[in-house]
């Protein structure tokens, strides 16, 4: 059982505040030649949108049979292939030309040995010239202090807590309904090095870092990495 079944039916709720992301995605799928592999593709909320807007051909990939069963019944009818499994398992057929794991979820990842893993698994599925874009938030002390333990009402009933466990770069949020409990996910956070580290030994180079889904610039303020990487031709 995945971490992520008992969030299925509800996750477009805790999914809301991220909202520029699936535009950011959108170009870069159509600049790129199908299949567009996503990563974590969960219920298909950037998948969907993909086909829709561009008619090519998407390869999703996660490991929750809960989060897949929804994306089946909103991808009817769409060119998109949606597969359950470890996306440090995923490989291709044949190269591919993009690459893209939105909504945080290399953050799942939680050794540098997993993601170099997927950094290496990447790297062989993309043609030369191909890309792999990804998004992952910027830890600021600031917001950890902020949210540490606090419960956060969300619509519907739902609510979520974090507790951010410094000695581990690991975030554990707890989720639920009303009085009842549904689960906890757990994230860990990488450094601006740590990601740079990763491109550079798995033989991709950094086409861009923003710090925001409308190219802007990564400062001191970013809250979001939002990066491109390609494969050297």
């Amino acid at each position: 059982m995945s971490s992520y079944d008992p969030f299925a039916q509800n996750y477009d709720a805790w999914a809301a505040d991220m909202t520029g992301d699936v535009a950011w995605y959108m170009e870069l799928a159509r600049q790129a030649d199908e299949p567009i592999v996503e990563l974590a593709v969960g219920t298909g909320r950037v998948a969907v949108e993909i086909a829709l807007g561009t008619g090519k051909r998407v390869l999703g990939i996660d490991s929750s049979p809960a989060m897949l069963a929804v994306a089946r019944e909103r991808v009817a009818g769409l060119p998109i292939d949606l597969r359950e499994g470890d996306m440090l398992d995923f490989a291709v057929d044949e190269p591919v030309d993009l690459v893209i794991c939105p909504f945080r979820s290399l953050l799942h990842l939680p050794t540098w040995h997993d993601r170099r893993l997927l950094f290496e698994r990447v790297a062989a599925a993309l043609r030369p010239g191909g890309r792999f874009a990804w998004n992952a938030f910027v830890f600021s002390a600031t917001i950890a202090a902020q949210l540490d333990g606090k419960r956060v009402q969300r619509p519907g009933g739902l609510w979520e807590v974090a507790r951010y466990i410094a000695a581990d770069s690991r975030i554990e949020l707890t989720r639920g309904r009303g009085e009842t409990t549904l689960g906890t996910i757990c994230l860990w956070w990488a450094t601006k090095s740590e990601w740079e580290g990763l491109i550079d030994v798995t033989g991709l180079e950094v086409e861009a870092l923003y710090g925001g889904f409308n190219r802007e610039p990564f400062d001191d303020d970013s809250l979001e990495f939002v990066w491109v990487a390609r494969k050297p031709v």
